[in-house]
């Protein structure tokens, strides 16, 4: 055998043994959940919050928080990032309460109290289940439905699927395929991922209002990614860049605190064009 031929053999070998290696850990690399016990208490200081837990069609238990206001402008729905528990995320809900609305996060499958087996079809069904718990109590047009990193691809799919008030994604990626892409890039991602979570293709089914939240220094979902997505659904989408923000820390810049009251405290008002300069061109003389 033709050394060359040997070591093709080889290459080809590893490759595939790579390749199967990635498919059954990809949970591990992608999801890193915090356990919470079942008689953990939830306490956050100046907040009123309420915990409940919701049992789905398969037989698993969704654990989440409740944390109300009085006399609140509507709910948000809030998906959180891939890792820990609502027991730390449940701090961000003061940036919605303090706007008067009322905020509902939810565990995944494996986090927190959250039970059963997980898969991205079994957490939008979850998610779907529980946006419908929502509009049983409340109508539509004052929901909002917010999702963080991981949390923004599932938001984007619970949107296209419903009529809420509004979608806010705060650092979304294009595509989990084009994320892991970057780290693993000769890798028959299309074919092993079981996460693939297409938000760019979501999106454009999308009939709500989009606003998108994005650090212009995010080292682990660059901000180009934002920029993509708010070329697919232009007429209903909002890009609001967080100058130097990175992927974990825009709740420490004012900026951000600021846009999110803008955009969830804002009326959509439609335009009447024929009054501006839409029309106008630049002559091309300097």
């Amino acid at each position: 055998m033709p050394v060359w031929l040997h070591i093709l053999i080889i290459v080809l070998v590893a490759y595939t043994a790579i390749s199967i290696l990635l498919y059954y850990l990809q949970d591990y690399f992608l999801f890193k959940p915090e356990k919470l016990p079942k008689d953990f208490n939830f306490y956050y200081e100046n907040q009123t919050v309420s915990e409940y837990n919701i049992e789905t069609r398969d037989g698993a238990i969704i654990n989440g928080l409740h944390f109300s206001v009085e006399k609140p402008l509507g709910v948000v729905l809030y998906l959180k990032g891939n890792s820990k528990s609502i027991k730390g995320w449940g701090k961000f809900a003061v940036d919605f309460t303090r706007n008067n609305y009322d905020v509902i996060m939810v565990d995944y499958r494996g986090f927190g109290k959250s039970t059963g087996k997980r898969s991205q079809k079994a957490i939008k069904h979850d998610l779907q289940f529980i946006y419908n718990k929502i509009r049983e109590k409340v109508s539509e047009k004052y929901i909002i439905i917010y999702g963080r990193s991981l949390g923004s691809g599932f938001a984007t799919k619970l949107a296209s699927m419903n009529n809420p008030k509004m979608l806010i994604l705060d650092a979304p990626y294009y595509s989990l395929t084009k994320v892991t892409g970057r780290y693993m890039p000769f890798m028959p991602l299309s074919i092993i991922l079981k996460y693939p979570m297409p938000t760019y293709k979501w999106l454009k089914y999308v009939k709500c209002p989009i606003h998108i939240i994005h650090g212009t220094k995010d080292k682990l979902i660059p901000f180009s990614s934002s920029v993509k997505l708010s070329q697919i659904n232009p007429k209903r989408t909002r890009l609001h860049p967080i100058i130097a923000g990175g992927h974990k820390n825009l709740n420490n810049f004012e900026s951000y605190h600021r846009i999110l009251t803008e955009i969830i405290k804002s009326k959509e008002k439609n335009i009447d064009l024929s009054t501006t300069s839409i029309g106008v061109k630049h002559s091309s003389k300097q």
